[in-house]
């Protein structure tokens, strides 16, 4: 889902959770660029989201009276470059390289720490995200849908490249 132009984000749990989060990091971003007349960074706005899932089981008026069930994958660029954030259902943030998140993220993470290096083409990048899906995944599906996000760098010859991959059941 886009959070705003330059960040998205991937979910896994209760999508009615992630909805919610979603929606009140929208109106964050416009509030910051409104504001301060410039985009809100990758990681103030993972750490916005994080903020209001700690909030989210407090029991105020204003948050729910149960802890959120969604982990997120916050991808991004800004002044910093390319950014992947992770968030879990307790609200706990932490920026990684390559993440899983889901059923079966353990192996994937596994997998994603003996294959993934920095240096790798986006073509490269798909195959390995492939790969790990068929390998990781518990039913057996053919269909799946991909979606790649490629960030020019002027500065950079190559570009950055973040990828979300999601199975179509």
């Amino acid at each position: 889902m886009e959070i705003d132009e330059q960040i998205g984000c991937a979910m896994s749990g209760l999508i009615a959770d992630a909805r919610t989060l979603v929606e009140h990091a929208r109106v964050e971003t416009q509030n910051h660029r409104f504001s301060y007349g410039e985009p809100m960074s990758v990681v103030s706005t993972a750490q916005f989201l994080c903020d209001l899932a700690h909030k989210f089981g407090e029991g105020n008026e204003e948050y729910m009276s149960r802890p959120i069930g969604v982990s997120l994958l916050i991808a991004g660029h800004d002044e910093n470059g390319p950014s992947l954030f992770c968030t879990d259902p307790c609200g706990t943030l932490w920026q990684c390289s390559a993440k899983a998140i889901g059923s079966g993220s353990e192996g994937a993470d596994s997998a994603l720490q003996e294959q993934y290096n920095k240096d790798i083409t986006l073509q490269e990048a798909e195959t390995i995200a492939l790969s790990i899906l068929e390998e990781v995944m518990e039913e057996k599906a053919g269909i799946f849908s991909c979606y790649f996000i490629s960030f020019p760098f002027p500065d950079h010859q190559n570009n950055a490249d973040i990828g979300f991959c999601s199975l179509l059941r």
